[in-house]
């Protein structure tokens, strides 16, 4: 059977800027998107499994959300927070920079999403943690599709391919071995079993106050300022979590307000500042507006875990 919802923003909605931070790669087997097709996302929500799809109706501005499974009600529920509808503070925020004004002018449909799932933003980033993109989206894509169930949803309708991400348990019980054979290092797979253990109190700091949340957060063993404001931006909607020791967020931010080619995360923080309380926002406008700093210098060279 399927659930469906419509929902009026009032205002332009634009999935792939909003949705795209929660995607792990193209080849995410959680996500799908496409320009005609709209969003295909899973979830594994407090009342279990679900599949979701979102199409928006410029005329009107709606979007109307299809879904399936034991999940299905909370993940409709959940909708309009997931497309910003919880970023009350965004009519309050100024661009000042034209770079920054730029890009709010040409993304109206972007707004900061709320997932509302912590544990499972938690586990994609802390795959992340010092290591290129492309190793964290193999691992990510390894263990899911290793560990996970398929998605939920009538066979010929939803795409193929699409799984759900194990249960904290499951993560729990991963043996070594397999964590090794999916490039994940013991640093990384030690804070995951950890975290797997306290996932019903991670998912309690959605009713936290702002501030409280990077310190719960923190309090895990692991989890340290990058892997909190990355967490905060995507599962609790925080508009002004920054990624502070991102391998390029500080030179990318730095180089789009100033033109120089050294920023730092200290340099980063001082040119925010006059924009706390949003500068998650600044930072995404900064990525939409594709200016980026240019590349220099020999690239990353994996660590395979695999091989020691």
């Amino acid at each position: 059977m399927t659930d469906e919802r419509s929902w009026r923003s009032g205002r332009p909605v634009d999935l792939r800027a909003t949705l795209g931070p929660l995607r792990r790669g193209g080849g995410d087997p959680t996500f799908r998107m496409g320009a005609a097709a709209g969003v295909w996302r899973t979830a594994r929500t407090p009342d279990g499994p679900g599949t979701q799809h979102l199409r928006v109706f410029a005329a009107d501005a709606s979007v109307k959300a299809q879904a399936w499974g034991p999940g299905a009600q909370w993940l409709l529920e959940g909708l309009p927070d997931l497309l910003g509808a919880a970023d009350v503070t965004s009519a309050d925020f100024d661009p000042v920079h034209p770079v920054v004004r730029a890009a709010w002018r040409e993304h109206p449909g972007w707004r900061v999403p709320r997932s509302g799932l912590v544990w499972e933003t938690l586990v994609p980033t802390v795959l992340e943690q010092k290591v290129t993109g492309g190793e964290a989206r193999d691992s990510w894509r390894t263990l899911v599709r290793q560990y996970g169930e398929p998605a939920p949803g009538p066979v010929g309708v939803r795409p193929p391919g699409l799984f759900v991400v194990p249960e904290p348990s499951v993560w729990a019980q991963i043996p070594s071995w397999e964590w090794h054979r999916a490039g994940v290092g013991p640093e990384r797979s030690r804070t995951l079993v950890g975290a797997a253990r306290r996932a019903t109190a991670l998912e309690r700091t959605l009713d936290l106050p702002v501030d409280q949340v990077e310190a719960a957060l923190r309090s895990l063993p692991g989890v340290g300022v990058w892997t909190a404001a990355e967490v905060r931006q995507r599962a609790h909607g925080d508009p002004d979590a920054v990624s502070v020791g991102d391998f390029h967020v500080a030179g990318q931010v730095v180089y789009a307000l100033t033109g120089s080619m050294d920023g730092d995360d200290a340099q980063m923080l001082e040119l925010l500042e006059p924009w706390a309380g949003h500068r998650f926002r600044v930072v995404r406008m900064i990525e939409l507006s594709g200016v980026s700093k240019p590349r220099r210098g020999p690239r990353y060279a994996p660590l395979d875990h695999r091989t020691h």
